[in-house]
């Protein structure tokens, strides 16, 4: 025998469809009920369609009042909490609110244009910020530079003056009304935290603030015992460091006994003409003598003698065998480049503390220069010449002769 199906009556129907819409509808109030609304504002119906939602809000963004419409600025952060930045600069879509900076990658027209869910802002609170013209940070023109007092800085320019003055005004305008407390929102009063499915608003109370709890405070004296402590173990590490190096310096010895004691020795190049002929004994320094009497024995034939170069590696062993006042052969085969011998005396004359035309003399020899008629041009300089140091005069009259032959 076969089972009737069993009837279904209509309103055992309708009962399950007002049991279903009723634990449906308790679902929603319990979600709802999360939303804490804000009384002075109307409520809007959401829109639960995800393609539809936008993160990437221009006009308006988390409850704040849009001062200064979007626009492509240039953008470059030079600083992030004090420590100094590489400086990029991008081309950004800026939006001025109420009481923060906003800066996006694109504007929201782009946005929708290439099909994207939008874009995340970098904001920047601008209470307590300084504004200011600028152009020791960058080369470019139309420049202008926010300071945050979290130690942020930031450049915005622009290639039109009007567009980057016109921001210039306004956001200075805005800093100035948050610094005034005639902004929407005050420096110190929390805004809306918005996330993917909640949003929360700080309920308004009448209580009284309550004051912070000792632990702070007891934190806050460590913190700061331990900077002090810190600054006066380093500026004793310092002092110690002073006094060492005070009494290693009283200590050293002088030039003149590390001389005697044959540490350090008297160097050719380099050393005044006067200095070096007293040393040596002479009014002639040797080395000049050397390089003259070699050069006019093989090299007079050379060309481009004291033109060309010689080899500066060989120039440079060549005067520290010389600053050794090691026994110098000129004729040895190492020194058979007669331009690297030129080369050893051009450079000891243009290494000499005091010229061979003494300073002193120089405008004198200057004037004398100028004098027209012949006769009285050579008196004036003869007479100068035998006034200058007998080194000097010495070391002149064998360089000319050498350079006439």
């Amino acid at each position: 025998m076969q089972k009737q199906p069993a009837m279904v009556l209509p309103g055992a129907v309708q009962m399950r469809i007002k049991n279903s819409q009723s634990s449906t509808g308790e679902r929603l109030s319990q979600t709802k009920s999360m939303v804490l609304p804000d009384p002075g504002t109307l409520q809007t119906p959401i829109n639960r369609h995800r393609r539809n939602q936008s993160q990437h809000n221009v006009g308006v963004s988390d409850g704040l009042q849009t001062i200064l419409q979007g626009e492509y600025l240039n953008k470059a952060k030079i600083a992030e909490g004090g420590k100094k930045l590489r400086k990029n600069w991008t081309s950004t879509w800026v939006v001025l609110c109420s009481n923060q900076l906003l800066f996006f990658k694109e504007s929201k027209q782009e946005a929708v244009a290439n099909l994207k869910p939008g874009g995340k802002s970098d904001g920047v609170d601008l209470c307590g910020a300084v504004i200011e013209w600028t152009t020791e940070k960058s080369s470019r023109k139309n420049v202008i530079q926010i300071t945050t007092p979290n130690g942020h800085e930031f450049l915005l320019q622009a290639d039109h003056f009007p567009t980057i003055s016109k921001w210039h005004d306004a956001i200075k305008k805005t800093v100035d009304s948050l610094s005034s407390g005639a902004g929407g929102q005050s420096c110190g009063r929390a805004g809306l935290n918005r996330s993917n499915s909640i949003e929360c608003l700080s309920r308004p109370t009448c209580e009284p603030a309550k004051p912070k709890p000792k632990e702070t405070k007891s934190e806050n004296r460590r913190s700061i015992m331990f900077k002090l402590n810190y600054s006066a173990s380093d500026s004793a590490d310092k002092n110690g460091v002073k006094n060492r190096l005070k009494k290693f310096i009283s200590r050293r010895p002088s030039m003149k006994t590390l001389q005697e004691k044959g540490l350090i020795k008297d160097r050719v190049f380099g050393c005044h003409m006067l200095t070096l002929c007293e040393r040596e004994r002479t009014t002639v320094p040797k080395f000049v003598k050397l390089c003259v009497e070699e050069v006019e024995k093989r090299g007079l034939e050379a060309a481009g003698l004291y033109r060309v170069s010689g080899n500066l590696a060989v120039i440079q062993k060549l005067r520290f065998l010389v600053d050794q006042e090691e026994e110098l052969n000129l004729g040895d085969s190492q020194w058979e480049d007669i331009h690297v011998i030129t080369g050893a005396l051009k450079m000891f004359f243009r290494e000499l503390p005091e010229p061979l035309f003494p300073f002193r003399f120089f405008d004198l020899f200057v004037e004398a220069i100028k004098i027209r008629e012949p006769t009285q041009k050579g008196q004036a300089l003869k007479k100068l010449i035998h006034q200058v140091p007998k080194p000097n005069h010495n070391t002149m009259k064998v360089l000319f002769h050498h350079l006439r032959r």
